[in-house]
């Protein structure tokens, strides 16, 4: 790893990766208050300081200010470099949710810039696999558009082994 003049290093031009402006804010607010985590991981760039890994990093740091970034300069072929370029930012696993609900303080993981799934409570009844914690540790609001569909929701919570009651607005 070395560090390098912020302004010597070149977004990649062909990057397929975006950011939206909330992510990035994060992006930014998370290296101004974990900066160290940047050297532990820096940004890939090629022999030409073409960005290869980090193209966002790189962003996010030259908006925080940043007057130098670690890198790792790698010397691979153009194949080697496509393919890398895709399979950094391929997720392969998966969150435990349970384990993040239980263990992690929601709050702290948005500001760190973990999306928190909203639960689909249709879809989740459908295919009855909410667990019995969430079933009873969970407040659940549910709008109906309509009496009907408010009576026939509360009657499948019933059945799946939920503890409802009915408000009416």
């Amino acid at each position: 790893m070395e560090l390098i003049d912020i302004h010597d290093i070149n977004p990649n031009p062909n990057n397929p990766r975006v950011i939206k402006d909330d992510k990035f804010n994060k992006l930014v607010q998370s290296l101004k208050s974990f900066p160290e985590m940047a050297k532990v991981r820096p940004i890939v760039v090629n022999k030409d300081m073409i960005v290869l890994g980090g193209n966002m990093r790189l962003k996010a740091m030259k908006e925080a200010g940043w007057k130098e970034a670690p890198v790792h300069i790698v010397d691979w072929d153009e194949d080697k470099q496509r393919e890398f370029i895709i399979k950094d930012n391929v997720g392969f696993g998966e969150w435990d949710w349970e384990m993040i609900a239980n263990e992690w303080d929601a709050e702290q993981l948005n500001e760190w810039g973990l999306d928190l799934p909203a639960f689909n409570i249709e879809s989740e009844i459908e295919h009855n696999d909410l667990s019995d914690k969430i079933k009873s540790e969970y407040r659940i609001e549910i709008v109906c558009k309509d009496e009907q569909e408010q009576e026939k929701t509360y009657n499948k919570l019933i059945e799946e082994g939920y503890e409802c009651r009915l408000l009416t607005l």
